[in-house]
Protein backbone atom coordinates (compact mmCIF):
# COMPACT_ATOMS: atom_id res chain seq x y z
CA UNK A 1 0.00 0.00 0.00
CA UNK A 2 1.70 2.95 -0.87
CA UNK A 3 -0.12 6.40 -0.06
CA UNK A 4 1.10 9.42 -2.18
CA UNK A 5 0.95 13.10 -1.12
CA UNK A 6 0.49 15.10 -4.44
CA UNK A 7 0.03 18.76 -5.43
CA UNK A 8 -3.04 20.33 -6.94
CA UNK A 9 -1.30 20.85 -10.17
CA UNK A 10 0.03 17.43 -10.75
CA UNK A 11 -3.28 16.13 -9.92
CA UNK A 12 -4.70 13.45 -12.57
CA UNK A 13 -8.71 14.87 -12.44
CA UNK A 14 -10.13 12.52 -14.61
CA UNK A 15 -8.70 9.63 -11.97
CA UNK A 16 -9.67 11.82 -9.23
CA UNK A 17 -12.94 12.25 -10.44
CA UNK A 18 -13.16 8.98 -11.24
CA UNK A 19 -12.10 7.54 -7.98
CA UNK A 20 -15.11 9.53 -6.05
CA UNK A 21 -18.05 9.00 -8.72
CA UNK A 22 -17.21 4.80 -7.87
CA UNK A 23 -16.39 5.22 -3.80
CA UNK A 24 -19.38 3.96 -0.94
CA UNK A 25 -18.97 6.94 0.67
CA UNK A 26 -18.79 9.59 -2.62
CA UNK A 27 -19.60 12.84 -2.10
CA UNK A 28 -20.09 15.88 -4.07
CA UNK A 29 -17.80 18.16 -2.26
CA UNK A 30 -15.06 15.69 -2.77
CA UNK A 31 -15.11 16.73 -6.39
CA UNK A 32 -11.91 18.47 -8.51
CA UNK A 33 -14.23 20.97 -9.72
CA UNK A 34 -15.97 21.67 -5.94
CA UNK A 35 -12.38 21.64 -4.47
CA UNK A 36 -11.19 23.79 -6.74
CA UNK A 37 -13.88 26.76 -6.46
CA UNK A 38 -14.68 26.58 -2.91
CA UNK A 39 -10.82 25.91 -2.20
CA UNK A 40 -8.23 27.44 -4.35
CA UNK A 41 -5.70 25.85 -2.28
CA UNK A 42 -6.03 22.14 -2.15
CA UNK A 43 -3.71 18.87 -2.77
CA UNK A 44 -4.61 15.57 -1.91
CA UNK A 45 -3.29 12.02 -0.39
CA UNK A 46 -3.77 9.56 -3.13
CA UNK A 47 -3.68 5.44 -2.89
CA UNK A 48 -1.90 3.51 -5.44
CA UNK A 49 -3.64 4.54 -8.55
CA UNK A 50 -6.40 6.25 -7.13
CA UNK A 51 -7.87 3.50 -5.29
CA UNK A 52 -8.67 6.24 -2.25
CA UNK A 53 -7.87 9.62 -1.89
CA UNK A 54 -8.84 11.97 0.48
CA UNK A 55 -8.63 16.09 -0.39
CA UNK A 56 -6.13 18.60 1.90
CA UNK A 57 -7.84 22.11 1.91
CA UNK A 58 -5.15 23.92 3.07
CA UNK A 59 -4.21 27.80 3.81
CA UNK A 60 -1.38 29.69 5.50
CA UNK A 61 -1.71 31.94 8.77
CA UNK A 62 1.15 33.60 10.93
CA UNK A 63 3.42 32.09 8.45
CA UNK A 64 1.81 28.60 9.36
CA UNK A 65 0.44 26.03 7.23
CA UNK A 66 -3.03 24.67 8.18
CA UNK A 67 -5.99 22.16 6.93
CA UNK A 68 -9.46 23.39 7.36
CA UNK A 69 -12.93 22.88 6.00
CA UNK A 70 -13.89 25.06 3.25
CA UNK A 71 -17.01 26.89 3.40
CA UNK A 72 -20.56 24.99 2.22
CA UNK A 73 -18.76 22.06 2.09
CA UNK A 74 -19.72 19.84 4.51
CA UNK A 75 -17.57 16.39 4.29
CA UNK A 76 -14.01 15.54 3.45
CA UNK A 77 -11.75 12.63 4.47
CA UNK A 78 -11.20 9.30 3.20
CA UNK A 79 -13.23 8.22 -0.28
CA UNK A 80 -13.01 4.74 -1.74
CA UNK A 81 -15.22 2.48 -3.09
CA UNK A 82 -15.09 -0.25 -0.73
CA UNK A 83 -15.82 0.69 2.77
CA UNK A 84 -13.02 2.67 4.96
CA UNK A 85 -11.44 0.32 7.20
CA UNK A 86 -10.20 1.96 10.53
CA UNK A 87 -5.95 0.93 8.95
CA UNK A 88 -6.89 2.61 6.04
CA UNK A 89 -7.78 5.77 7.76
CA UNK A 90 -5.10 5.87 10.06
CA UNK A 91 -2.86 5.41 7.04
CA UNK A 92 -4.01 8.20 5.41
CA UNK A 93 -4.34 10.72 8.29
CA UNK A 94 -0.53 9.50 9.64
CA UNK A 95 0.89 10.28 5.62
CA UNK A 96 -0.20 14.27 6.07
CA UNK A 97 2.68 16.02 6.03
CA UNK A 98 4.21 17.61 9.04
CA UNK A 99 4.28 21.08 7.42
CA UNK A 100 0.52 21.41 8.61
CA UNK A 101 0.68 22.29 11.79
CA UNK A 102 -2.86 22.44 12.69
CA UNK A 103 -5.97 20.74 11.66
CA UNK A 104 -9.83 21.44 11.93
CA UNK A 105 -12.12 19.58 9.18
CA UNK A 106 -14.57 17.40 9.17
CA UNK A 107 -14.28 13.96 7.60
CA UNK A 108 -17.31 11.25 6.47
CA UNK A 109 -19.86 8.81 7.96
CA UNK A 110 -17.66 6.19 6.66
CA UNK A 111 -14.56 8.07 8.69
CA UNK A 112 -16.53 7.80 12.15
CA UNK A 113 -13.66 5.60 13.65
CA UNK A 114 -12.85 5.68 17.66
CA UNK A 115 -9.35 4.00 17.09
CA UNK A 116 -7.73 5.60 14.70
CA UNK A 117 -5.25 7.36 17.51
CA UNK A 118 -6.43 10.79 16.33
CA UNK A 119 -8.55 12.81 18.30
CA UNK A 120 -12.08 12.24 16.20
CA UNK A 121 -15.08 13.51 17.58
CA UNK A 122 -18.99 13.26 16.55
CA UNK A 123 -20.75 15.53 14.33
CA UNK A 124 -24.27 14.90 13.40
CA UNK A 125 -26.24 14.83 9.73
CA UNK A 126 -30.03 14.03 9.02
CA UNK A 127 -31.15 12.66 6.00
CA UNK A 128 -34.39 11.47 4.74
CA UNK A 129 -35.01 9.25 1.70
CA UNK A 130 -37.45 9.61 -0.92
CA UNK A 131 -38.40 6.47 -1.87
CA UNK A 132 -42.16 7.13 -0.99
CA UNK A 133 -44.94 8.66 -2.17
CA UNK A 134 -45.08 12.31 -0.53
CA UNK A 135 -48.25 11.21 1.23
CA UNK A 136 -46.67 8.43 3.10
CA UNK A 137 -43.54 10.39 3.27
CA UNK A 138 -45.69 13.21 5.23
CA UNK A 139 -47.26 10.84 7.71
CA UNK A 140 -43.86 11.02 9.49
CA UNK A 141 -44.25 14.98 9.88
CA UNK A 142 -44.24 15.80 13.39
CA UNK A 143 -47.23 18.10 14.11
CA UNK A 144 -46.12 21.29 14.51
CA UNK A 145 -44.30 21.45 11.31
CA UNK A 146 -47.67 20.52 9.98
CA UNK A 147 -49.42 23.22 11.85
CA UNK A 148 -46.33 25.35 10.34
CA UNK A 149 -47.05 24.38 6.92
CA UNK A 150 -50.68 25.17 7.36
CA UNK A 151 -49.86 28.61 8.66
CA UNK A 152 -48.15 28.76 5.34
CA UNK A 153 -50.91 28.02 3.02
CA UNK A 154 -53.39 30.16 5.41
CA UNK A 155 -50.91 33.36 4.42
CA UNK A 156 -50.99 31.99 0.64
CA UNK A 157 -47.67 31.62 0.16
CA UNK A 158 -46.06 29.68 -2.86
CA UNK A 159 -43.79 27.28 -3.67
CA UNK A 160 -41.51 28.55 -6.85
CA UNK A 161 -39.34 27.08 -9.24
CA UNK A 162 -35.72 28.24 -10.66
CA UNK A 163 -35.58 31.05 -8.49
CA UNK A 164 -32.13 33.15 -9.81
CA UNK A 165 -29.26 32.23 -7.66
CA UNK A 166 -28.31 35.63 -7.19
CA UNK A 167 -31.51 35.90 -5.24
CA UNK A 168 -30.57 33.40 -2.94
CA UNK A 169 -27.27 34.54 -2.07
CA UNK A 170 -28.09 37.98 -1.84
CA UNK A 171 -30.91 36.88 0.99
CA UNK A 172 -27.84 34.77 2.80
CA UNK A 173 -25.01 37.40 2.63
CA UNK A 174 -27.10 39.98 4.21
CA UNK A 175 -28.25 37.33 7.03
CA UNK A 176 -24.57 36.86 7.77
CA UNK A 177 -23.21 40.08 7.19
CA UNK A 178 -22.93 40.62 11.31
CA UNK A 179 -21.93 37.23 12.18
CA UNK A 180 -19.07 36.40 9.86
CA UNK A 181 -15.86 37.73 8.46
CA UNK A 182 -17.03 36.41 5.15
CA UNK A 183 -16.24 38.03 2.08
CA UNK A 184 -17.57 38.56 -1.11
CA UNK A 185 -15.30 36.66 -2.74
CA UNK A 186 -16.63 33.24 -1.29
CA UNK A 187 -20.27 33.95 -2.95
CA UNK A 188 -18.90 34.82 -5.90
CA UNK A 189 -17.09 31.68 -6.06
CA UNK A 190 -20.21 29.49 -5.17
CA UNK A 191 -22.35 31.37 -7.28
CA UNK A 192 -19.36 30.59 -10.32
CA UNK A 193 -19.91 26.71 -8.74
CA UNK A 194 -23.47 26.22 -9.05
CA UNK A 195 -23.39 27.69 -12.64
CA UNK A 196 -21.33 25.18 -13.64
CA UNK A 197 -23.34 22.24 -11.59
CA UNK A 198 -26.39 23.65 -13.03
CA UNK A 199 -25.62 23.50 -16.11
CA UNK A 200 -24.53 19.52 -15.58
CA UNK A 201 -28.21 20.10 -14.20
CA UNK A 202 -26.36 19.01 -10.92
CA UNK A 203 -28.20 21.96 -9.13
CA UNK A 204 -31.07 23.77 -8.73
CA UNK A 205 -33.01 26.81 -7.16
CA UNK A 206 -35.91 26.90 -5.22
CA UNK A 207 -37.84 29.50 -3.31
CA UNK A 208 -41.33 30.39 -1.05
CA UNK A 209 -42.63 33.72 -2.37
CA UNK A 210 -45.91 36.01 -0.81
CA UNK A 211 -48.76 37.52 -2.92
CA UNK A 212 -46.70 40.04 -4.17
CA UNK A 213 -44.06 38.24 -4.99
CA UNK A 214 -41.47 38.76 -2.00
CA UNK A 215 -39.14 35.98 -1.96
CA UNK A 216 -39.08 35.18 2.16
CA UNK A 217 -37.23 31.69 2.02
CA UNK A 218 -35.15 30.32 -0.79
CA UNK A 219 -32.32 27.60 -0.81
CA UNK A 220 -29.49 25.75 -3.38
CA UNK A 221 -29.81 22.35 -3.60
CA UNK A 222 -27.40 20.13 -5.39
CA UNK A 223 -27.30 16.76 -6.70
CA UNK A 224 -24.87 14.32 -6.94
CA UNK A 225 -24.56 10.43 -5.72
CA UNK A 226 -28.61 9.64 -5.85
CA UNK A 227 -28.47 12.50 -2.81
CA UNK A 228 -29.95 16.14 -2.69
CA UNK A 229 -27.94 18.22 -0.46
CA UNK A 230 -29.45 21.19 0.72
CA UNK A 231 -26.13 23.13 0.70
CA UNK A 232 -27.39 27.03 0.98
CA UNK A 233 -30.41 29.30 2.21
CA UNK A 234 -31.62 32.34 1.91
CA UNK A 235 -34.52 33.31 4.40
CA UNK A 236 -35.90 37.05 4.80
CA UNK A 237 -37.25 37.62 8.43
CA UNK A 238 -40.71 38.29 7.80
CA UNK A 239 -40.92 33.85 6.28
CA UNK A 240 -40.43 33.00 10.20
CA UNK A 241 -44.03 34.02 11.42
CA UNK A 242 -45.43 32.14 8.22
CA UNK A 243 -43.85 29.07 7.94
CA UNK A 244 -42.00 30.12 4.97
CA UNK A 245 -38.59 28.04 5.61
CA UNK A 246 -41.10 24.78 6.42
CA UNK A 247 -42.61 25.43 3.21
CA UNK A 248 -39.78 24.95 0.91
CA UNK A 249 -38.50 22.35 2.42
CA UNK A 250 -42.08 20.59 2.50
CA UNK A 251 -42.46 21.76 -1.32
CA UNK A 252 -38.71 19.81 -2.03
CA UNK A 253 -39.63 16.69 -0.50
CA UNK A 254 -43.23 16.31 -2.64
CA UNK A 255 -41.18 17.32 -5.81
CA UNK A 256 -38.85 14.16 -5.29
CA UNK A 257 -40.46 12.05 -3.60
CA UNK A 258 -40.52 8.54 -5.41
CA UNK A 259 -37.46 9.73 -6.61
CA UNK A 260 -35.61 7.26 -4.57
CA UNK A 261 -33.02 10.67 -3.79
CA UNK A 262 -31.57 10.85 -0.19
CA UNK A 263 -32.35 14.57 1.10
CA UNK A 264 -29.38 15.21 2.80
CA UNK A 265 -30.01 18.34 5.34
CA UNK A 266 -26.77 18.64 5.93
CA UNK A 267 -27.34 18.51 9.64
CA UNK A 268 -26.86 20.42 12.91
CA UNK A 269 -25.28 20.21 16.54
CA UNK A 270 -27.39 23.15 16.89
CA UNK A 271 -30.50 21.27 19.15
CA UNK A 272 -33.15 23.35 17.76
CA UNK A 273 -32.00 22.94 13.80
CA UNK A 274 -31.81 19.72 14.83
CA UNK A 275 -35.36 19.53 15.79
CA UNK A 276 -36.39 21.23 12.90
CA UNK A 277 -34.95 18.24 11.15
CA UNK A 278 -36.44 15.98 12.56
CA UNK A 279 -39.80 16.78 12.53
CA UNK A 280 -39.69 16.01 8.71
CA UNK A 281 -38.78 12.54 9.52
CA UNK A 282 -35.15 12.69 8.98
CA UNK A 283 -32.75 10.24 10.70
CA UNK A 284 -29.39 11.22 12.21
CA UNK A 285 -26.05 9.64 10.18
CA UNK A 286 -23.33 10.84 12.49
CA UNK A 287 -20.14 11.48 11.07
CA UNK A 288 -16.20 12.02 12.17
CA UNK A 289 -14.69 15.45 12.62
CA UNK A 290 -10.80 15.98 13.90
CA UNK A 291 -9.05 18.61 15.38
CA UNK A 292 -5.02 18.72 16.01
CA UNK A 293 -2.74 21.24 17.55
CA UNK A 294 0.76 20.66 16.42
CA UNK A 295 1.78 24.80 16.47
CA UNK A 296 4.82 26.13 18.47
CA UNK A 297 3.79 26.80 22.05
CA UNK A 298 2.89 30.04 22.33
CA UNK A 299 0.81 29.97 19.03
CA UNK A 300 -0.59 26.12 20.16
CA UNK A 301 -2.49 28.05 23.31
CA UNK A 302 -3.52 31.08 21.17
CA UNK A 303 -5.36 28.96 19.20
CA UNK A 304 -6.78 26.75 21.89
CA UNK A 305 -8.27 30.19 23.83
CA UNK A 306 -9.98 31.18 20.69
CA UNK A 307 -13.72 31.42 20.10
CA UNK A 308 -15.45 28.58 18.48
CA UNK A 309 -15.64 29.08 14.83
CA UNK A 310 -19.30 29.59 12.99
CA UNK A 311 -20.10 26.26 10.96
CA UNK A 312 -19.83 27.91 7.85
CA UNK A 313 -20.51 24.71 6.29
CA UNK A 314 -23.77 24.45 7.09
CA UNK A 315 -27.36 25.89 5.46
CA UNK A 316 -27.24 29.50 6.10
CA UNK A 317 -30.89 28.79 7.64
CA UNK A 318 -29.00 27.52 10.72
CA UNK A 319 -28.29 31.19 11.83
CA UNK A 320 -31.93 31.54 12.58
CA UNK A 321 -31.68 29.63 15.21
CA UNK A 322 -28.99 32.21 17.30
CA UNK A 323 -30.53 31.36 20.73
CA UNK A 324 -28.81 28.05 20.77
CA UNK A 325 -25.12 27.42 21.32
CA UNK A 326 -23.39 25.39 20.07
CA UNK A 327 -20.31 23.55 22.41
CA UNK A 328 -18.23 22.06 20.07
CA UNK A 329 -15.47 19.41 21.31
CA UNK A 330 -11.85 20.81 21.44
Amino acid sequence: MSIRYIAQHEIDRSKWDRCIAEASNGSIYAYSMYLDHMSPRWDGLVLDDYDAVMPLTWNRKWGILYLYQPYLSAEGGVFQREAVETEILRAFLEAIPRKFRFWEFALNSENLLPDTGFPLYPRMNFLLPLNSAYETIRQGYRKDLKNNLQKAGEANLSYAMDIPVDWVIHLAEKQLSALTKLKREHYKHFEKLYRRLHDDKMAQTRGVVNQEGKLLASGVFLFSHTRAYYVLAGNHPEGREVGASHMLLDGFIREHAGSGLTFDFEGSDIPSLAMFYRGFGAYEQPYAAIRLNRMPGPLRWLKHAERPRQELSRPIFEYSFRQEHVHRPR
